[in-house]
């Protein structure tokens, strides 16, 4: 069975534990939210839903659905299967210049956390030292692939210049064995990497190029002026998660165990969910609050993919990020 199979019944049954009865009474809404990846460890403000009960105190009965990547859970949405994506801007990106109809609600992690790592013997100190290596990804949908050929773009190389390889989610074994020469992942998945032998390491950080966010809520124009009651609802419990997740981290890590497929250890739950919760935070969310866009900066973002040739289309972010259903 493939890898991606064993995460979506994984998850299914994840999203199926977490209806309790009462959340399947009639009088709740049911919201399903598409996932990037699976139910790991750094989405346990999600993930404890059954025991904290913040979206059950909206009056939502919480779904999760889960994806390969920012361009799945987009996919995902746009089949039906969920009603809001947990996606990346590059994938936002490409949706928008292939014609969807979406808006992005809520700002999740505004720090861009996705990066290139190889072993220092490799000699990849910068992006054009890539030309020519075999670099793995989590998935052909992915935000480790975005961002890695954005890095590439910037300086006039492209994907026909690497051979780009499918490694799976959180997966540092191929970097490791020498399988491949890098390996595009994340913050998260770095620290997991490091504990599982991946020694000194040389790593590229995308936000150095540009600091765009990670991930966003993301649902179609119809979705967003059909729901929006139940999206604010729905908004306010999770930037209540959220910030239960910053303040009480420990609690968090040990739900983890519980609840999430890879938190089998309470000490690394705990520093993975750090780490996470400082990408939650940015100078626009100390000021306006947790969730807060930085128009300026995703239209940057918009921008440049448009002049490394990513995108085919002018994107006018200020018509498709919508403010106003975020909690005060």
């Amino acid at each position: 069975m493939k890898l991606s199979h064993i995460f979506r019944n994984i998850a299914a049954f994840a999203c199926i534990a977490m209806a309790t009865p009462s959340a399947m009474a009639e009088d709740m809404d049911k919201v399903t939210i598409a996932g990037w990846g699976a139910a790991i460890s750094e989405i346990t403000n999600i993930l404890a839903e059954p025991d904290k009960g913040f979206f059950k105190k909206e009056g939502i009965d919480l779904g999760y659905v889960p994806g390969t990547g920012g361009g799945s859970a987009i996919v995902n949405m746009l089949s039906g299967s969920a009603d809001i994506a947990f996606t990346d801007p590059s994938a936002f990106y490409q949706a928008l210049d292939k014609g969807e109809k979406l808006v992005a609600i809520y700002n999740i992690y505004p720090q861009n956390v996705f990066n290139v790592v190889a072993p220092k013997g490799r000699n990849i100190k910068s992006a054009a030292d890539l030309k020519g290596k075999t670099i793995g990804v989590y998935s052909l949908n992915s935000g480790t692939r975005q961002n890695l050929l954005f890095l590439l773009h910037q300086i006039g190389l492209s994907e026909s210049d690497v051979n780009i390889q499918v490694t799976g989610l959180l997966n540092f074994a191929p970097v490791i064995q020498g399988q491949v020469d890098a390996t595009a992942a994340t913050d998260t998945g770095l620290y997991v990497g490091k504990l599982k032998g991946l020694g000194e390491v040389d790593v590229l950080e995308v936000k150095d190029s540009l600091n765009v966010p990670s991930d966003m809520f993301v649902v179609t124009q119809d979705y967003y002026n059909k729901n929006k009651p139940l999206l604010r609802r729905f908004l306010k419990a999770y930037r209540d998660s959220a910030a239960w997740m910053i303040a009480e981290p420990e609690e968090a890590a040990k739900l983890a165990i519980k609840h999430s497929i890879n938190g089998r250890n309470e000490d690394v739950n705990l520093e993975i969910i750090k780490i996470r919760n400082i990408s939650a935070q940015s100078e626009t969310t100390k000021v306006k609050g947790l969730g807060h866009f930085d128009l300026e900066v995703l239209q940057q973002g918009a921008d440049a993919y448009l002049v490394h040739k990513l995108i085919k289309s002018k994107l006018d972010m200020s018509k498709v990020i919508k403010s106003d259903l975020i909690p005060e």
